[in-house]
């Protein structure tokens, strides 16, 4: 049966006016989303990743932010050109975010389970009491132990693992389509990370939710991916299923980004580090923005943007080194001797579905 496209963003271009001139943050993305799927946008900070998904629920600042052209069509219906009434009643119903710091999108002074309880009473019209009902349930679905007693406890009583159990509880409120979540574990410690990863999985399954994940952690991607996008300066430079971007990742970004990985062997003395910064994007470069930092660019590079080159039906990749003329490059060792870790652990995935074994990325 062919899967469903949910969400699909067509050539999205979003600048930012500051003092110094326009910030060109996001320069003509294209991606989708599948009914039940997780997509992971990865990449380093100032890629674009936010802005991009920030942009589906018109969640950017209005006052200095440009929205230079592109679609946003969820089922088919593109919310660049819905009216602030209109978005209101998707944003938070349909489509529901999860972001980064739980203790400044929590109120302080609002009880944590009236919060939950408030978009359920907004979107869907009940009253206090079935709302009441609802968010006591969804506090007991996100893991949160003894709803009756924590729903009138405020944000500062709870711990930060359970303030993001809080705020998935609200993004969860009215069963959205599609969950964006924004470096949702980033503020957490590994232990209570691994818990929120497992949460989000097992929610993922049980209520057929779409998810996008946004993160710079590639452990995390491991885990929690379907397909991932690799961003860089505006751009998406890479996109494929997380196989494909493991284990036969195409663009020297996503070799860079591999190889700074840290693992848990023995014999790795020091971590692998992308030389130079990511350009100014007041100041776009010309050609491909990663070239000053690619040991392996070409000539080309300096001056054309390569296109996106198409790897296999699923896998497609922004770089002239696709490009039959192109010179045959060998990956550096990191991201062979890593693809070739990822190929153990994923086994390892595969094996805990039948016999209960750890669960995937834990190990990382």
């Amino acid at each position: 049966m062919e899967e469903t496209t949910i969400l699909e963003v067509k050539d999205l271009a979003v600048s930012f006016q500051t003092f110094e001139g326009v910030v060109q943050a996001v320069r003509g993305v294209d991606f989708s989303l599948k009914k039940g799927e997780t997509l992971a946008i990865v990449g380093e900070s100032g890629s674009g990743k936010s802005v991009s998904t920030k942009a589906i629920n018109q969640l950017l600042p209005k006052k200095n932010t440009l929205i230079e052209r592109g679609e946003i069509l969820f089922e088919g219906k593109d919310l660049l050109k819905l009216s602030e009434k209109e978005i209101q009643k998707i944003r938070g119903n349909d489509i529901a975010m999860i972001f980064q710091d739980p203790m400044t999108s929590l109120n302080p002074t609002m009880q944590v389970g009236k919060q939950i309880a408030e978009p359920i009473i907004a979107h869907k019209g009940v009253s206090k009491g079935e709302a009441k009902q609802k968010a006591l349930e969804l506090m007991d679905l996100v893991g949160i132990q003894h709803p009756e007693r924590t729903y009138k406890s405020y944000p500062h009583q709870f711990s930060g693992g359970m303030r993001q159990r809080v705020m998935i509880a609200i993004a969860l409120a009215c069963e959205p389509k599609i969950l964006i979540a924004d470096e949702p574990t980033t503020a957490l410690d590994v232990t209570i990370q691994a818990q929120i990863l497992d949460l989000m999985n097992n929610l993922k399954k049980d209520l057929d939710t779409s998810i996008i994940f946004i993160t710079h952690d590639l452990g995390v991607v491991a885990q929690m991916a379907d397909r991932v996008a690799v961003m860089y300066a505006g751009k998406i430079v890479e996109i494929g299923t997380a196989d494909e971007i493991f284990y036969n990742p195409m663009h020297p970004y996503t070799w860079g980004l591999l190889a700074s990985m840290p693992t848990l062997d023995v014999e790795q003395t020091s971590l692998y580090t992308i030389p130079g910064s990511p350009p100014n994007l007041l100041h776009p470069p010309e050609g491909d923005a990663f070239a000053a930092r690619n040991e392996y660019a070409l000539g080309i590079d300096f001056y054309e943007d390569p296109e996106l080159f198409k790897v296999s039906e699923t896998h497609f990749a922004k770089t002239w080194l696709l490009h039959p003329d192109a010179p045959e490059v060998i990956p550096p060792a990191e991201v062979i001797r890593r693809k070739e870790k990822f190929r153990y652990l994923n086994s390892e995935k595969r094996m805990s579905k039948t016999v209960g074994g750890e669960a995937y990325g834990r190990r990382y």
